[in-house]
């Protein structure tokens, strides 16, 4: 038995899919072969007494080197859980070297991780993460700790420590878990105190970067029926990116964690479990690794929409260059404002013109280093209450709250100076007139003189920047940053009944109800051009009396509520002996609330008014477009719910074979889009997902344990999956119908005693089924007789399409007379696409081709007759054009983002037994992931090639395991490969942002343990 147990802990380490339990202090021994079966009862007890002693299962019973798993909400072997679940013990998590979730998800079959563009990220589970982007937005992988769901959490940037296991369950749940998901969960379950005897271990780690790391453990049993557990972690390295500019060392980290747990079991039948966990990090971490761009030389783009490259954007693309050039000013003023123009949009880019990016991805020539804050903490209570011999109540709840709160150069550029810039030295010389208006501009934007640098606004709910005295700082060149905040907190309790009867038929009711709200969850953009923009047009408008406000873009999410609960339940029933038939039903209701702005330079605020919600002028403001009134916010609600559910018949070929086939039906809740121009035509809400997912599978054990094979194929029929896009600075969702099919298998053999190696492999194919979108890297679609218009208001693109005869000809014609009464020339080629783009007003072409440019603007009244003679041999009414947001592009059949084709895994470790009790066991891990596509309009740009990574460790294990010392390397070949990509909006200028794995990493661990 002994010998047995033994070989159970190391295979338990060596395991992607944790077929194998191991207790805290697993052994790297390998024992003996026997012939008889180990019992693992005690070890799932010192792993998870919270789950096991409670089960309405005995551990004790589970078949040698299976390990304990409560994806169904009860103790089972992974083995006899007709499911596609995949489970981690801690130890399994030290010894491949998981330690995050980008670790985490290169040994699973169908699992994807990346960062993504607002400080968050994306788990996808068989083609399906988090496509839609919004705070109104479900998550599709359901995130939980100790089965309480979080749906807002920072976990996916700790490290994992003092953990019991990691459950990932894949494929559509609701009727278990008190949260809907639709391509899976993961559940992170925290080891709980032992009130049998003091334990405790410490570990410390010290690796390249200058990384130190330690963590450590105490078990501490208060009596016979209490006992405290407290464990935690503190991280800190220097940075994985070199910064030419200044010589420094950024995207470093410096973060700690800790977790307390008393456990209270007054009885064999009563065990209350009250953990608090608390998180913190404050360091220079970057959320976005690097930026690639093929410069547009027109500006019309930005970047070219056929291929990626190491420039910086055309500056004067962004609402930056536009709104301080010498043609808006122009515009705004009959073109009394020429001179102060910046730039001209047809000229040098005064911002970026000139520069390239450094071609090593771990190098950036920025001017704005970033900065990072994050805190999280939960306080959650876990009852398990037996209620005779065959029935059991668990209830979980608690309390979380988290904020966010970071910044970064916003085109990973160093701007050019700006010293005697033209307009600089204009405003100079005009304010030292008499009465001047422009006084005050000058005192706030270059209060040094036009040599002397230029002044950025810091960002912040006041919305009055530099003109309300809160300054960023004063440089050279125009200090570009955005800025991503948000605070949120969650209320959540769920119970459920289990039944534990001795005969064929059993069951679980359960509930949850859970409140959530996030408030200020804003991003911010800010630039020397929008302080300057703010203040000319301000001063030109009143005087000199006011500024425009706020001199930065602020998508303001003032306040998201969440009201949701269900009831879901199962229900089994035994058929003999091998047969087990499972039926669930859920029913969900999610009511949801936002209220949300964009502003930007959108109202004027009297000098001396510190805060711009205090303007007089602030009601002039309004936030949506697209309703009747003057509205401070946009402000909607929604309410969905819907009833599914989940079938499956499970066989038991033998005692070590089984298969099942299910059904299940899931769903997430629609949400609400954010407030946008009405010319996007962008709908205000999104439907809710339902999928239909079929599944069939098998789990075996083959040559008394030597080989463990679990293989599924499944098909999913996707109806409304959300789909995100970015539409004049704001990510909006659109629905589309999906197919998803694929197979996936997990194996660990064992063909010595003392090897063990593990494999994972999976092949997925995804498709979208009907859906047209406009691209907002080329608004053309492609079509040669479709001019692409950059605002000059707002940066950002929207299309001239011909709507009869003279196509290219007749469009081009058309914006160029318009564009001749404005001041502005005539289209020109765009680089990347095959037609022709302008500088002009999108409002103004549109009021035009509706026959009435006089609304738009009436000083233009005249032209219209003008135009009507050229386009329509004089009549009045609408002309031949269509003026929009782009034209659509059909990208049914193409594949879903983030979802590769192929995945692959690989590990082996062998043990090395030394005389006196010693062991040393090195290990190595191979994981392939496959091509995929970071958008679903499928194009070269978007391609994300495949990449491989090798990790690899050698570990001195002393008798019995009291010590241990490790050398390690993750990333051998110090692959910089990329996990994700996110395309910024027009009014940026269509750069990449790109997503990377972390650089090599090496170093040398030693622990105890007590």
């Amino acid at each position: 038995m002994k010998n047995s147990r033994l070989f159970t802990l190391l295979a338990g380490a060596a395991s992607p899919i944790a077929l194998i339990i191991a207790s805290p202090a697993a052994a790297q021994t390998v024992p003996e072969p026997g012939p008889e079966t180990g019992a693992i009862g005690t070890q799932a007890g010192a792993e998870d007494a919270g789950d096991a002693q409670s089960a309405t299962t005995d551990a004790a019973g589970a078949a040698d080197g299976d390990i304990i798993v409560t994806a169904q909400r009860r103790a089972e072997t992974l083995q006899s859980v007709p499911i596609a679940v995949s489970a981690f013990t801690g130890e399994a998590l030290e010894r491949q070297q998981i330690e995050n979730a980008n670790d985490l998800q290169l040994s699973l079959p169908n699992v994807t991780f990346t960062k993504t563009n607002f400080t968050s990220s994306s788990f996808t589970i068989r083609g399906i993460g988090d496509l839609c982007t919004g705070f109104a937005c479900d998550q599709a992988t359901g995130i939980h700790v100790n089965d309480m769901p979080l749906l807002s959490t920072r976990l996916f940037e700790t490290e994992y420590f003092d953990l019991a296991r990691v459950e990932v369950l894949r494929g559509p749940q609701g009727t278990l878990f008190g949260r809907n998901a639709t391509s899976g969960v993961v559940n992170f379950i925290t080891a709980r105190p032992d009130l049998n005897a003091f334990g405790a271990n410490a570990q410390i780690e010290y690796g390249n970067y200058d990384s130190i790391k330690l963590n450590g453990m105490i078990n501490v049993p208060i009596g016979d029926w209490i006992g405290a557990r407290i464990a935690g972690y503190y991280v800190k390295r220097d940075g994985y990116t070199k910064n030419l500019f200044d010589g420094s060392d950024i995207d470093g980290r410096e973060l700690y964690a800790l977790r307390g747990t008393l456990r209270f079991q007054p009885t064999p039948d009563t065990t209350l479990d009250l953990i608090g966990y608390y998180f913190r990090e404050d360091d220079d971490r970057s959320r976005i690794q690097k930026q690639l761009c093929a410069r547009d030389n027109t500006g019309i783009l930005g970047c070219r929409p056929d291929q990626l490259g190491f420039d910086v954007t055309n500056g004067l693309s962004t609402i930056g260059g536009t709104v301080s050039s010498r043609e808006l000013f122009a515009l705004q003023s009959g073109g009394a404002l020429t001179n102060f123009g910046l730039a001209s949009i047809y000229g040098p880019d005064p911002l970026f013109g000139g520069q390239s990016v450094p071609r090593d991805l771990r190098t950036v020539n920025i001017d704005f280093n970033p900065t990072y804050f994050a805190e999280e903490y939960h306080i959650m209570g876990k009852l398990e209450q037996a209620i005779g011999d065959q029935l059991s109540l668990n209830v979980t709840g608690g309390y979380t709250y988290n904020e966010v709160d970071s910044r970064t150069d916003f085109n990973l550029a160093a701007g050019n100076s700006l010293a005697n810039n033209p307009g600089l030295l204009f405003l100079a010389g005009a304010s030292q007139l008499p009465g001047s208006p422009f006084v005050r501009v000058r005192n706030a934007t270059i209060p040094n003189g036009p040599a002397g640098g230029v002044c950025t606004s810091e960002t912040n709910e006041f919305l009055t920047g530099i003109y309300g005295g809160f300054v960023n700082r004063c440089t050279p060149g125009s200090t570009d940053y955005d800025r991503s905040t948000a605070k949120t907190r969650q209320w959540v309790i769920e119970a459920h009944l289990d039944s534990d009867f001795d005969g064929p038929f059993n069951f679980l009711l359960g509930g949850i109800y859970l409140d959530l709200s996030n408030r200020d969850g804003d991003y911010y953009v800010a630039s020397f051009g929008l302080d300057y923009g703010a203040g000319i047009l301000g001063a030109a408008g009143s005087g000199g009396a006011a500024f425009l406000a706020p001199p930065f873009f602020r998508n303001n999410n003032d306040l998201f509520t969440l009201k949701s609960y269900g009831l879901f339940g199962e229900a089994y029933l035994e058929l003999g002996d091998r047969l087990t038939l499972t039926g669930g039903l859920r029913y969900s209701n999610d009511k949801k609330f936002v209220r949300a702005r964009s502003p930007l330079l959108s109202f004027p605020v009297p000098y001396g008014i510190t805060d711009a919600n205090d303007s007089p002028f602030l009601a002039t403001y309004d936030a949506d477009a697209s309703r009747a009134g003057v509205q401070a916010f946009a402000e909607d609600r929604a309410k969905f719910d819907e009833i599914t559910g989940r079938f499956v018949v499970d066989f038991e070929l033998t005692r070590d074979n089984l298969i099942y086939a299910s059904y299940s039906r899931g769903y997430k809740s629609g949400g609400i889009n954010p407030p946008i121009d009405p010319i996007f035509a962008v709908p205000r809400s999104f439907a809710p997902e339902i999928i239909n997912a079929f599944e069939i599978g098998a789990k075996n054990t083959f040559a008394g344990g030597a080989l463990r094979l679990n293989v599924s194929a499944f098909y999913y029929d996707y109806k409304d999956l959300q789909l995100s896009r970015i539409v004049a600075r704001t990510s909006v969702n659109d629905n589309t119908d999906a197919e998803i099919y694929g197979v996936e298998a997990e194996a660990v053999l064992r063909p010595a005693p003392e090897l063990l190696i593990n494999l994972g492999a999976s092949w997925l194919k995804t498709k979208i089924k009907d859906l047209s979108l406009v691209d907002p890297r080329d608004v053309s679609g492609g079509r040669s007789d479709t001019v692409i218009i950059k605002d000059l208001t707002n940066a950002s693109n929207c299309a001239v399409q011909p709507t009869g005869p003279g196509g290219a000809a007749s469009a081009n014609a058309f914006v160029g007379a318009v564009n001749s009464a404005l001041g502005l020339r005539p289209a020109t080629a765009v680089p990347g696409t095959n037609t022709t783009g302008a500088y002009s007003v999108c409002g103004i072409l549109q009021a035009a081709a509706a026959g009435n440019i006089g609304a738009a603007n009436a000083a233009l009244t005249p032209l219209q007759a003008l135009l009507n003679f050229n386009f329509k041999g004089g009549q009045p009414g609408a002309l031949p054009f269509i003026v929009n947001d782009g034209v659509l592009v059909d990208v049914s059949g193409n594949e879903l983002p983030n979802a590769p084709n192929v995945k692959f895994s690989a590990g082996a470790q062998y043990t090395i037994h030394f005389g006196n009790g010693m062991t040393l066991v090195p290990r190595a891990d191979l994981t392939y992931t496959g091509e995929q596509f970071s958008r679903s309009f499928n194009s070269n740009v978007d391609r994300i090639p495949g990449f491989e990574q090798v990790n690899a460790q050698v570990q001195l294990n002393g008798v019995e395991d009291r010590w241990f010392v490790r050398a390690f390397v993750q990333n051998l070949f110090d692959s910089n490969a990329v996990t994700g990509k996110y395309v910024t909006d027009q009014s940026a200028g269509l750069f990449t942002n790109i997503f990377t794995l972390e650089p090599r990493r090496y170093g040398i661990a030693a622990g105890v343990k007590f």
